[in-house]
Order: structure tokens, then sequence, then C-alpha cells
């Protein structure tokens, strides 16, 4: 492979939290705006992390060649397939194991031509949330976005979640950047479904519920150990509905494109953006509801407001 040529500007960290757009067009873009990245974290001996799609993994664990051992290297395409995971499960896992205040540089790249447009709402959200998530953390999220391979969606939205963009090796304010705007904007209404097993719940008759969605979840092919994460998963959502939404809920499964899908419907109301996607302390007793659900499903989407919540999980049947 060529010599990767290295921009003029430093990737010096700020004193805190750093959350650049990398704008790229190519391999050669794509390594000369992560490849600086990586050498200056390991020669200012801070942890660096990688977790991008496979592909481009790839390209950078051969471009770093030795210094590639050093890293933590990650396919964003199985770590980051739900999107709500990858806060809890990538980035501030990561950041957390390291001793406290100390600096890490992370490169995440959570979208991906690939992504489906029912997973990009979350995509976008989740962008926008690393801002709080590491408010005040001695960290750099460095997050590619490929200018040829995205729509002008994905790239505008870019500009609102990350607080500066790289272009050409230039690091410059976002004259647009608007996370919480983003947050709000994917906060839509879930599509109605009219096909689904529809079972209503309570505190009397939660055992029922759980064991008629296991059952049907079964019927449409969920087997394994995805059924059990199934039946975790919807123990937990009707739980904090009794617990926490009003005392009362539906849950409802159907089948879609390779997936069981299962949705849980309460009079509740999600007011902290962070929830099921901040890490739980070892000592904190419960509150891990809405976490371990990110983190056993393949996509998470939520839709919060004052008449409701609508928590919507996929499991892939293959």
């Amino acid at each position: 492979m060529s010599a990767v040529t290295e921009p003029e500007e430093s990737f010096a960290p700020p004193a805190t939290f750093g959350h650049p757009a990398l704008f790229y067009g190519g391999a050669g873009e794509y390594l000369a705006g992560t490849v600086p990245f990586v050498r200056e974290g390991l020669a200012a001996g801070e942890p660096v992390a990688v977790a991008v799609p496979g592909e481009n993994l790839a390209l950078l664990r051969e471009a770093l060649e030795d210094a590639a051992d050093a890293v933590l290297l990650l396919d964003m395409r199985e770590a980051g397939r739900n999107p709500g995971r990858i806060i809890p499960g990538v980035l501030r896992a990561f950041a957390d194991a390291q001793p406290p205040g100390r600096r890490v540089r992370i490169i995440g790249e959570p979208i991906w031509a690939g992504r489906t447009p029912t997973e990009y709402p979350a995509c976008a959200q989740h962008e926008a949330l690393i801002n709080a998530a590491f408010e005040g953390r001695a960290a750099t999220v460095l997050c590619p976005y490929d200018i040829r391979g995205l729509d002008d969606r994905a790239l505008t939205d870019a500009l609102a979640t990350h607080p500066t963009v790289i272009r050409s090796g230039t690091e410059e304010p976002s004259d647009a950047y608007d996370p919480e705007g983003v947050v709000a904007r994917y906060n839509r209404p879930l599509p109605p479904v009219p096909d689904a097993l529809d079972i209503a719940f309570d505190a009397d008759s939660l055992p029922h519920a759980r064991h008629t969605a296991t059952a049907e979840a079964a019927r449409l092919g969920l087997g394994g150990s995805r059924l059990d994460d199934l039946a975790l998963v919807t123990a937990e959502l009707t739980t904090n509905s009794v617990v926490h939404g009003g005392g009362s809920g539906r849950v409802r499964l159907w089948a879609r494109d390779g997936h069981v899908i299962c949705e849980v419907r309460d009079r509740g109301h999600l007011t902290d953006p962070l929830a099921g996607r901040r890490p739980a302390p070892r000592d904190q007793r419960g509150g891990r509801g809405l976490l371990m659900v990110n983190l056993v499903t393949d996509l998470v989407r939520l839709h919060t407001d004052e008449q409701g919540t609508t928590v919507r999980c996929w499991f892939a049947l293959s």
C-alpha cells in the first residue's frame, strides 16, 4: 500500500471532550484523516479504540501496521448493529475501563451506506447523544462520514450532531450544530402495523402476556438464545410499563424482513434522552431495564411524548 500523506493540521485533543465529524471521499482521504489521529494518540500514551465497518477496519489495520496491535479494533457492523448499544457497549465501555481522568481516543463510524431507513433515525439520535454522554470527559470521538456513499440527509445531520467538521485536513466549527434538535426531530411516532398479535397487560396479567408473546415469537421462527433474549426484553419492558408507565400497557409481536419484532406501549413518558444508553454503575440497584434491552437486541426504535411511550425491538431470525 502506498504511503499515506498526513494533513498539516494536528489532531491535538482539546482539554475535555471533542467530537469532530470527518468527511471523506475514498480510501485515501479516509486513511489521511484517521491514521494520524490514531498514531498521535498512541504517541501521547492515550488508549485508542477503532469501531468502524469491516472494510474500513481492514484498511486501517493494514495502514497502521504493527501499531494496530496497540489499538482495540471492532467491526461496527457487529458491535454497533443496534445504534442504541454503541454508547454503553462500545464508546463508554472503552472509556470507562481506563484509569480515571485518562484521555482516550476513539474512531466511531456508526453510519454507513448499508444502513436501512428503519435504522437511520436511531443512528442520528445516537450521534447527537454522544455529546451529552461524554460531556466533561477527557476523550475525543472522531466520526467518519463517506461523502460519496451517504445521502444529503446523513451529511446534513452530521453537521448538526458534531460541533466541528473536518474536510480535507482542516477542522472548522459547524454552524449547524444542534444535537438536541436532532434528537427531537427523530422522536417520531413509529409506523403502524395492522397484522400483529396484540396483548393487553397489567400487573395481574404479566405472566400471561410474557408467555403468550414468547410463544408467538417461537411460532414466527425465533429460537435458541434469540428467543431467550426476546423473553428477557419482554419481561423488562412490560415490568417497566407496570411500575413506571401507568400500570398497564400492550405488547405486540409480528415478523417482517427476516426479523421478529416486539413492541411494548404504555402511558409513561421518558424525559431522559440517555435512558438505556448510560452504563450502569456496578453498585446501582435496578434501573438497567432499557440498557439491557439495547445490549441484546438488533435494533431499538423508541417514541415518547406526554401521551405515552413505544419501544420497538428487532430480533434477526437468522
